[in-house]
């Protein structure tokens, strides 16, 4: 039995390496070997809270986060096509059954059978081998790197938030939060053709970042009211799309404050609390729209060639990376630092 390294949470706030076995590849599947995971703040909930929105990590068992991965192609199975040893490749962490009313209607994303990465009790993928299904394994070109493979799963959210606000030429786009989601969010807004970007957030190294990336003007709530400055940007006319991208019960209180008449509001982050008071007076005076994200939905082949072609800079969201024996510490690290990081990958080998 060949044996390979994986990382898994013990409790909270500890990680532990330990060797498990190695797998094999089946019929119409794949090994693909590691080589970087992105760490996202779903894992950054489940490592330090043992919870992410309405899942929970049984925390009486070793659990292994990650589900943001790209790697090389390591063994092929029987019936494989498309695919060979060697290929670089992004994997897409959601198997859905195929079967359902949302699957057939090309919605997949809501498919109540998903198996996802990372979502209890599902393992993820911090580990230097994993058996995958062919279908969910896209090919990179070979100028692309297997680092930029990990980051396509964030991208993918963004470019779905993207297209779920309908983001047009021209378009003056606020985004409530500027962590990875939030600069994906940016990214894919900005490919779209929108005009002024307003990005708030409370850290100024995201807000830095946000400005490498393509926002016109950045917002730190601990300095200022963000709607008074959205009002004074706008000349009173406010956003056309709104994206809070944070989870965060002040920023969803703030979309509709800070969308014009007319608008749509799109909630991408997930909040920890269930319930939160949302001025609806607004959304109704207003007429706004409102949509929301679910990760996303045939997206990957068109992150992949927005990256190859260079109109999304994704790989310029990294801040940190670890190597896999230091995965401790890059958990740590984003769970406590929050001067400085902003996107932390994993180099598993």
């Amino acid at each position: 039995m060949e044996m390979q390294r994986g990382a898994f949470m013990r409790g909270t706030d500890k990680m532990v390496i330990k060797d498990i076995e190695k797998p094999k590849a089946g019929k119409g599947k794949v090994v693909v070997s590691i080589e970087y995971v992105g760490i996202c703040g779903s894992d950054v909930h489940y490592y330090h809270s043992g919870r992410c929105g309405a899942y929970e990590v049984d925390l009486s068992q070793d659990f292994m986060l990650g589900h943001e991965c790209g790697g090389v192609i390591a063994e092929v199975g029987e019936g494989v096509t498309g695919l060979k040893v060697g290929d670089k490749v992004a994997l897409e962490p959601g198997i859905t059954c195929g079967n359902c009313e949302f699957c057939k209607a090309g919605k997949y994303n809501l498919c109540p059978d998903v198996i996802f990465l990372a979502t209890p009790p599902v393992q993820g993928c911090n580990m230097e081998f994993i058996e995958y299904p062919q279908e969910y394994c896209f090919k990179l070109p070979e100028h692309l790197s297997t680092r930029e493979g990990a980051l396509i799963e964030p991208l993918s959210v963004g470019m779905h938030a993207a297209n779920q606000g309908n983001v047009g030429v021209g378009d003056t786009v606020v985004i409530l939060g500027a962590g990875c989601i939030g600069l994906t969010t940016l990214l894919a807004c900005r490919a779209h053709g929108c005009g002024t970007v307003i990005v708030s957030d409370l850290v100024d190294a995201r807000l830095d970042k946000a400005k490498e990336l393509g926002a016109d003007h950045v917002l730190n709530g601990k300095n200022c009211d963000v709607i008074e400055e959205i009002r004074r940007i706008t000349g009173g006319r406010l956003a056309d799309k709104v994206f809070e991208t944070a989870g965060s019960p002040v920023t969803i209180r703030q979309t509709p404050f800070a969308a014009g008449r007319g608008a749509t509001v799109t909630l991408v982050g997930i909040s920890v609390q269930p319930e939160i008071e949302f001025n609806f007076a607004q959304v109704m005076d207003k007429e706004l729209s409102i949509q929301s994200v679910f990760r996303y939905r045939n997206i990957y082949p068109r992150a992949i060639a927005a990256v190859a072609s260079g109109a999304v800079n994704v790989k310029g969201i990294v801040t940190h990376e670890f190597d896999f024996d230091h995965i401790q510490d890059a958990y740590d690290e984003a769970v406590n630092n929050k001067t400085d990081l902003v996107k932390a990958v994993i180099k598993v080998k």
